[in-house]
């Protein structure tokens, strides 16, 4: 059994324990709180004067598809050539070497979304998985963990520069419904053949994970960063009636009010980089704000690489400067970010039953001058300082 005593808990419940004492076994949060008797035969950690958080979750990135170091050869995000590709798996490309991994459990983040890039239509599958491991398979939350669709400029670019389908917003729009009128098609033909097994039906992959989006077993996450290609996305669930995600949402200050009626959640970000291109023309570190204030459930993301990991608790810091509230900002990288995984049950918070996935700070971890001291996942001390 591992002990953690005397730190400053965040248990991301509500409640901060200050002086208390969490303990470790079997890979899970055993107790968590005041006054908990610590077994003679435990390993004591004393956190005195330091922070105790729970592990902090990057809600969208590309970690492992996208390799550091390494350049083109490296990237696995992107299948450029077919702009409708639900069938691709995230983790049949990650790599677990990428070094970022290294660079994420050093950081305080234990636990990752990635999945494919918005060149397409429809990506494929993504993934949720924990920060350390050699074996992909042996890091998963949950997989798959959405269906990518991409809205507004990268698409058309991708085709339009192909001669192809999409070059415009509306070509995009009618290529996902189109998509998702024929796994509506072949649902219905499917479960016909269910009925009669005399009928011989052969399965598509394509369409079969597809079906799990219309049976609301996988949700749309959908890459939109302007408000009208945001209400697109919105449209089209509606009419399909199906779970949706937004992510980037970099616009989504200006529509905050709907999304905060329809109930729909945001993944914001990257804010932390430049405006390359006219969909980023109104990027602002205030939008999670907003959003938050609004009643929007909202997490932050880094988009790695774009921005790299281990900076995750400075865009997190750098909302709370533009107005977010510090207690709304840290559940953005926690609590929030796994419930809108759907991953609350095994992480996000320090709670008895949870996955120990704990991070020792020196200082609070919004403090650009704070650094993890000790990184646990899975009950496993994984890193030192």
């Amino acid at each position: 059994m591992l002990a953690i005593t005397n730190g400053k808990i965040y248990t991301m419940t509500g409640k901060v324990i200050d002086g208390g004492t969490l303990l470790i076994k079997d890979g899970k949060i055993h107790e968590v709180g005041e006054d908990i008797a610590v077994p003679k035969d435990a390993k004591v950690v004393d956190a005195k004067g330091k922070y105790v958080f729970p592990g902090f979750i990057d809600a969208h990135s590309h970690i492992g598809l996208f390799e550091e170091a390494v350049g083109e050869i490296g990237e696995e995000g992107n299948e450029w050539t077919e702009p409708i590709t639900p069938h691709l798996r995230a983790i049949d490309a990650i790599n677990p070497g990428d070094k970022a991994f290294e660079d994420a459990v050093m950081g305080g983040i234990t636990c990752v979304f990635t999945g494919p890039g918005s060149a397409n239509v429809v990506g494929g599958q993504s993934v949720v998985m924990k920060t350390y491991g050699k074996i992909v398979d042996h890091m998963v939350v949950k997989e798959p963990a959405g269906l990518k669709v991409a809205f507004g400029e990268n698409p058309k670019r991708v085709y339009g520069d192909q001669k192809k389908m999409p070059a415009t917003r509306m070509a995009t729009a009618a290529l996902l419904r189109e998509t998702l009128i024929e796994a509506q098609n072949y649902k219905a033909k499917r479960e016909k053949c269910c009925n009669n097994p005399e009928e011989v039906f052969e399965r598509d992959l394509k369409m079969e994970i597809l079906c799990d989006v219309l049976d609301k077993k996988l949700p749309l996450r959908a890459h939109a960063h302007r408000a009208d290609d945001i209400m697109t996305a919105l449209r089209i669930a509606k009419e399909f009636d199906l779970d949706i995600v937004i992510e980037h949402c970099t616009e989504g200050h200006l529509i905050a009010d709907e999304l905060a009626q329809l109930g729909i959640p945001a993944i914001v970000g990257p804010s932390l980089t430049s405006r390359s291109k006219v969909e980023l023309k109104n990027l602002s570190f205030k939008t999670p704000g907003i959003l938050a204030q609004k009643g929007v459930k909202v997490a932050i993301m880094t988009d790695h690489p774009v921005i790299p990991i281990q900076y995750l608790p400075v865009c997190a810091a750098l909302a709370v400067r533009e107005g977010m509230k510090e207690e709304a900002a840290l559940a953005a990288i926690t609590i929030n970010a796994a419930e809108i995984l759907g991953i609350a049950d095994r992480v996000g918070s320090l709670e008895k039953g949870k996955d120990a996935d704990v991070v020792i700070w020196n200082g609070h971890p919004l403090n650009i001058m704070s650094k993890p001291c000790l990184v646990i996942i899975n009950g496993q001390i994984v890193y030192e300082s």
